[in-house]
């Protein structure tokens, strides 16, 4: 699909319209924590959004293209559920007050986005010119599953690790000690200083960056069209901050949802390296059609959700009745 300049600019100018309408209303007077009840609506009117989008699309360049858009969002989208889980852990490392949460978050994932529009028109290019980069990305997918199941199986718990980009700014930029409201810099005895909000915005962003390792290669599996990846990236970006406060202590519940990230980039592996011998001509190697996909990423997300909250509400149980109440 040829997308003119024009739909780039107006998809893009769009989504920082809403954005920044969202920031307004979010930051107007004096700073508060992010209500469940704020949280469920604005996670409501993203999914609205990005699914009155895909209709857009199925009205104007057909289903096919749809299909692929709702696949990639709903994939990205469950692939953000996984990161949030280091999203609480890099808040509580560097113990952000809750009222700051929403902004620190809104800053970090527009970093993101736009890190992310760098990698993915260098990866659209790059498989362009280069069809063999599907084997490397439909293994690096493959490993990357193998590697959650394993991981999971251990027992390791998700934790941060500062990466350099975080290092770097730590030795370059003088930081105060404690946070002073929701500045990122501050003037201190003549001198400039940024806050711990900087470092925290910057551990946000970056750490999203690297969870695009997974992800894009991941969005390339189903569809190549890099205006169907942009836009599904965008949308479920834009939702994640929402969602954060909205699941707030269910993520702890979602107990299977590695094994479902871990199905559906495995998938995706497989139906990268089988359309890229499908292309090569080899005759057995089938073309696996988008609502398939769309099918397969859905039915995974439900089934694992369903399982692990079933599974919390028996474990929840056990727990009564190994240690009643004492009247």
């Amino acid at each position: 699909m040829s997308v003119p300049v024009w739909a780039w600019i107006a998809v893009i100018g769009g989504l920082l319209v809403v954005i920044a309408v969202d920031l307004w209303i979010v930051d107007r007077g004096e700073a508060r924590e992010f209500s469940m009840r704020q949280a469920g609506y604005w996670v409501t009117f993203y999914v609205i959004l990005a699914a009155l989008f895909g209709l857009l699309l199925w009205t104007t360049v057909g289903g096919a293209k749809a299909g692929e858009f709702f696949a990639g969002y709903i994939t990205e989208y469950s692939l953000s559920v996984d990161n949030l889980f280091i999203f609480f852990i890099i808040m509580s490392r560097f113990a952000v007050p809750r009222a700051y949460q929403h902004k620190v978050l809104l800053v970090g994932i527009l970093l993101a986005l736009v890190m992310r529009g760098a990698f993915i028109a260098l990866g659209a290019a790059a498989l362009e010119r280069f069809s063999w980069l599907f084997y490397v990305f439909g293994a690096f997918l493959l490993y990357t599953a193998i590697n959650i199941v394993r991981q999971h199986l251990k027992g390791d718990e998700e934790e941060f690790n500062e990466n350099v980009v975080l290092r770097w700014v730590r030795r370059a930029f003088p930081t105060t000690e404690s946070y002073v409201g929701s500045k990122v810099t501050v003037k201190i005895d003549g001198k400039r200083m940024v806050t711990p909000m900087l470092i925290v915005m910057v551990a946000i962003g970056s750490t999203d960056l690297l969870f695009a390792l997974d992800s894009i290669p991941a969005i390339f599996g189903l569809t190549k069209d890099p205006f169907i990846v942009f836009t599904a990236n965008a949308f479920a970006l834009m939702g994640l901050r929402q969602l954060y406060f909205l699941l707030g202590g269910l993520l702890q519940r979602l107990v299977y949802i590695s094994y479902g990230l871990a199905f559906i980039l495995g998938f995706i592996g497989v139906k990268l390296i089988l359309e890229a011998l499908h292309a090569s001509h080899v005759s057995w190697a089938p073309e696996i059609p988008i609502w398939v996909s769309l099918s397969v990423i859905g039915a995974t997300m439900v089934i694992t959700t369903v399982a692990s909250l079933i599974k919390a509400r028996i474990d929840a149980r056990k727990g009564e009745e190994t240690h009643p109440e004492q009247v």
